[in-house]
């Protein structure tokens, strides 16, 4: 079984060639340009087995993990909380207004600064909350159409024939995951998370040794998420017999 920094690695060289016509104009590959973070965050995070939660996202965003090469990958959070660091460099063909500064970056991702943000205060450090969790993004392919501000394409949004050009090494990817990690839950973050974990197990383990659930995605384009992300999330938690002050 192929660890997880040949897993992400194999994902890389398995998706480089991905060509999705439009409206996709752009395709940022964070896992080659921002690999040097990237494979500090598996090294650091996701040696140490079995993981009671992993955390499954849809794919990069363009302040978080298109930058620094972490899922929800803040620039704050992981330069400070993580102690993350290494070189960024930049994508083939860039957007003029969706730039990669890598750790420089002057923005930040309000998802990712909700889910880590949570994190940190919940464990505190960031080595306390990876032996509890780990978080991977589904697709590891940032997205953006060709108008003046680069509008950020999710993979919900993507047409099936597009998607199916991915999906089959992310599927593998995620299975590799979850057999190197051995969860006890595999949760989506946000309903199309969840959904593509469910067809990339189906008929997968006949044994099925984890659970799969959902929590509410930190983003600021959902009206829920503005509402006190942090306790909706705990709550889900709860509601799936989650606790995670015994983990």
């Amino acid at each position: 079984m192929p660890d997880p920094v040949e897993i992400s690695r194999q994902l890389h060289q398995d998706l480089r060639d991905v060509d999705l016509g439009e409206p996709v104009d752009y395709i940022y590959r964070p896992l080659d340009y921002a690999w040097d973070i990237h494979r500090q965050y598996l090294q650091r995070f996701a040696s140490k087995t079995p993981r009671p939660i992993l955390l499954v996202g849809m794919n990069p965003g363009p302040w978080g993990m298109g930058q620094t090469g972490v899922p929800f990958g803040d620039v704050d959070f992981v330069g400070d909380w993580m102690g993350l660091d290494g070189t960024v460099g930049t994508p083939t063909r860039e957007h003029p207004n969706k730039t990669v500064d890598g750790l420089d970056c002057p923005r930040n991702e309000v998802s990712g600064s909700r889910l880590w943000g949570w994190a940190r205060d919940r464990y505190d450090s960031a080595e306390a909350f990876f032996e509890r969790f780990y978080v991977h993004n589904y697709c590891p392919l940032l997205m953006l159409e060709d108008t003046d501000r680069g509008k950020n394409i999710a993979p919900s949004k993507l047409r099936k024939a597009q998607l199916e050009t991915f999906s089959g090494p992310c599927d593998r990817a995620l299975r590799e995951l979850i057999a190197s990690l051995r969860p006890s839950y595999v949760l989506g973050v946000g309903n199309w998370a969840r959904d593509r974990i469910k067809t990339a197990v189906k008929d997968w383990d006949p044994d099925q040794t984890f659970e799969i659930g959902r929590i509410l995605h930190p983003s600021p384009a959902s009206p829920m998420a503005n509402r006190g992300w942090a306790e909706q999330a705990e709550r889900q938690f709860i509601e799936q017999d989650i606790d995670l002050d015994s983990l």
